[in-house]
């Protein structure tokens, strides 16, 4: 089987975004009165913004404040200005790895294009970015993985996903897709269990892309 395409989620596996965005996101569920919750981590990670909305309009029994989605993004993104950095090793990792590469992310264009242009790794994916907005459905369903190997031309079964969260593994095994789970703030058994071979260190990622080549 040959690797024709590799499928990098962005947060928490290109940038180093998660713990910044968490805490904002709990600041703002405090304003709306929910207290954040232990599993809010497992909840909301790889999910599309539309999908949160849902089950935070949910908890919170009524509609969440019109603006609300818009002043999360303007400090979000405020606070991704202040030091946003990549995730530990990803740079040399992509430097290592042979076949083509492109992002399929929960967030929006504008989201990744911030994220991706402050630690440096934009030009490495201009041309080859993918969102859930592209799609009906977003992670844990195949679609925003389906779309972008559709669109450069690649049969989903040569194209293996790096992924951190349960949804986005669970998305890449429902498109066929072989998936590599990034542990660094995920348990790696929760990745395994829903289909990842689990690892921790990017370090380890280029062989990993390589020998599930040869498998």
């Amino acid at each position: 089987m040959s690797t024709a395409l590799v499928i990098f989620d962005c947060d928490g596996v290109l940038v180093d975004s998660e713990p910044t965005a968490h805490r904002v996101f709990a600041e703002a569920l405090l304003e709306l009165g929910l207290a954040p919750r232990d599993d809010d981590g497992d909840t909301f990670v790889g999910l599309s913004m539309d999908r949160c909305v849902e089950i935070l309009e949910h908890r919170l029994g009524a509609a969440l404040p019109p603006d609300f989605v818009e002043r999360l993004q303007r400090r979000t993104f405020a606070a991704f200005r202040a030091g946003l950095r990549p995730v530990p090793g990803v740079r040399a990792a992509l430097d290592r790895i042979q076949p083509p590469i492109c992002v399929a992310s929960s967030g929006e264009h504008e989201k990744m294009r911030l994220t991706l242009g402050l630690t440096g790794l934009l030009e490495r994916f201009e041309g080859r970015m993918f969102s859930a907005t592209d799609v009906a459905r977003g992670k844990p369903h195949p679609d925003l993985f389906l779309h972008a190997a559709g669109a450069l031309g690649v049969d989903p079964c040569d194209c293996v996903v790096v992924e951190d969260s349960v949804p986005g593994v669970r998305g890449a095994v429902a498109a066929g897709m072989r998936a590599l789970g990034y542990s660094g703030r995920t348990e790696a058994a929760r990745l395994a269990a829903a289909g990842a071979l689990a690892f921790a260190d990017m370090a380890e990622l280029p062989e990993l892309v390589a020998g599930t080549a040869a498998a």
